[in-house]
């Protein structure tokens, strides 16, 4: 261990911890990431809920000391944390369909360690899903930044429910092969709240891509995101499902402009009720249309699935389940 990492460590209260981002791959390539951070005690969800307790969660994510210029060991090859904690590594070998395990830790304290999973698509898969979180998988009131930030700082990964019927699609598209990844402009530090949402909520695993907080924060994450997932996988075709909220339907349409024949259907969550942007999302359908691939506004998950069922990405015995686990959203 390097002189000026043994004085950090010496001069933090808190424990080191690794915390390692789910990650995807292929048979000879994976790509591991995380972060270096001290260890804040976080509360799981089986602590009771509790608003303020939640809030006082919310801000430690927010102010994390992370641990800059750390030496680690990903699968044995020598890695160093960038100034704020984070890593990043690319190995070469052969890796297993579905989830493979992958050792981290830190040079010369073994007993600080984590494993790392990433994720290579079965041969099997007939397509992959990229979805957004905010306001299509929970309601999130994105468009109203203030609101948005209370309604994640108030709740907890238990709390905050789905909407209706979407665990239901969602496992529906999966179908035991199909790779899940999740692009979301929400920053880093609620990256392990949010992997807990997914579990708890019964979503497909998959790796999470957000993004940075304050000054590095990019302003292209979702397309670069995207893109990557896309050229990592030439061979498969791709669903992508956002919302209206921002500005997921002209990402998406760009996506299929500049990867031609890869997208088999866009769903978009309609959560805007201005006119305005009605017409422009429907100009949009116009033009993807011109492609091949159809962008579908929906106003609920069951729309979505019935379009889904109707183009064989989902069956109709699939479209039964969605609409029981609607029903069965809506009752709880």
């Amino acid at each position: 261990m390097n002189r000026a990492l043994r004085a950090l460590l010496a001069r933090h209260r808190d424990p080191v911890v690794i915390l390692p981002y789910l990650g995807y791959g292929t048979a000879r390539r994976a790509i591991v990431c995380g972060r270096v951070l001290e260890d804040e005690g976080f509360a799981g969800a089986d602590r009771p809920e509790r608003r303020l307790r939640n809030l006082a969660e919310f801000f430690k994510r927010f102010e994390s000391d992370e641990v800059p210029h750390a030496k680690l060991f990903v699968s044995g090859e020598p890695v160093v944390s960038d100034r704020e904690g984070y890593f990043h590594a690319e190995l070469a070998g052969r890796f297993k369909a579905g989830w493979n395990d992958i050792a981290v830790e830190l040079a010369g304290r073994p007993e600080v360690r984590a494993i790392a999973r990433v994720l290579v698509p079965s041969s099997a898969a007939r397509f992959g899903v990229i979805s957004d979180i905010d306001d299509t998988v929970v309601y999130s009131h994105v468009t109203r930044k203030l609101r948005m930030i209370l309604t994640v700082a108030l709740s907890s990964a238990r709390q905050r429910k789905p909407f209706a019927g979407v665990a239901a699609f969602y496992r529906a598209l999966q179908a035991g092969v199909n790779p899940f990844f999740y692009v979301s402009k929400s920053p880093w530090n609620l990256y392990a709240p949010l992997a807990e949402y997914l579990e708890l909520q019964g979503l497909p695993a998959g790796p999470l891509l957000l993004r940075d907080f304050g000054w590095r924060m990019p302003k292209q994450h979702k397309e670069t995101a995207i893109a990557d997932i896309l050229a990592t996988y030439p061979k498969l075709p791709f669903v992508l499902i956002g919302d209206s909220g921002e500005h997921d339907p002209e990402i998406y349409a760009g996506i299929v402009r500049r990867f031609k024949d890869r997208i088999r259907a866009i769903y978009i969550r309609s959560v805007h009720k201005d006119p305005a942007r009605d017409r422009s999302i429907a100009k949009l359908i116009g033009e993807v249309a011109k492609t091949g691939c159809q962008l579908v506004l929906v106003p609920n998950t069951e729309m979505a699935a019935a379009h889904a069922a109707a183009e064989r990405l989902i069956t109709v015995a699939d479209l039964k389940k969605v609409r029981l686990d609607r029903d069965r959203d809506a009752r709880a």
